[in-house]
């Protein structure tokens, strides 16, 4: 998604100084970079995972295509994948080093998380259709709940905006937090299925407030 347009003659240095609180912050949530898990189908839920070349790549296009957004800092996961994404991008910006924040983390699969899709087809083919499906009331034995996953993600933005008013923000995060940010941009409820995944490196611009998410305003 294209960024908003940037308010003419912004300041980013001095944004914060005097900004009311409920002033709403533009945050632009981005998947973090390929893993060898990505490209070999294995589930990674809250495990330490790597980025590989080809993230590292995406890592650096995504800084390029955002030269111009005029962000004033860089919030992370702090899952290995998403925050050295989240470096890369700080540093061609030349924004400080990025902030983790467990708002942003990926939704907790629990007893599969580091087994193999291809494995799971044959342990369980009713969880991989959920899981393919994206299904957000898929239930992972040890993992988190839809409902658990969804208050952390969304509590988390808001969390971000309650600290960073007025400002833009980019944000790295993981795909099923993505999924719940994308029902909540839309109005969507909770257990809606996107039958969308996002991909490596893809983007969502949101609006948000410690109290509300939204779309962004319309581009200028």
């Amino acid at each position: 998604m294209s960024p908003p347009g940037r308010p003419k003659g912004e300041d980013r240095s001095a944004q914060r100084e005097g900004t009311p609180v409920s002033s709403p912050t533009l945050i632009c949530v981005v998947r973090h970079g390929e893993t060898d898990w990505n490209a070999a189908g294995v589930l990674q839920g809250w495990l330490d995972v790597p980025i590989n070349e080809r993230g590292r790549v995406q890592a650096r296009e995504l800084a390029q295509a955002f030269a111009d957004s005029g962000f004033a800092c860089v919030y992370t996961s702090p899952l290995i994948r998403a925050l050295e994404t989240a470096e890369i991008m700080a540093v061609q910006l030349r924004l400080p080093p990025p902030v983790c924040h467990d708002g942003l983390k990926e939704r907790n699969f629990g007893v599969i998380q580091g087994i193999p899709k291809a494995e799971l087809a044959e342990l369980n083919p009713s969880l991989l259709e959920h899981i393919v499906k994206r299904n957000p009331d898929t239930r992972f034995e040890q993992g988190e709940s839809m409902d658990e996953c969804a208050t952390r993600v969304l509590d988390g933005v808001r969390d971000i905006a309650r600290q960073r008013p007025g400002e833009r923000v980019l944000a790295v995060t993981h795909g099923w937090a993505m999924d719940v940010l994308t029902r909540a941009v839309r109005g969507l409820p909770r257990s809606a299925m996107l039958h969308h995944k996002p991909t490596n490196g893809e983007s969502l611009w949101l609006e948000a407030t410690p109290l509300t998410i939204r779309p962004p305003p319309a581009a200028t």
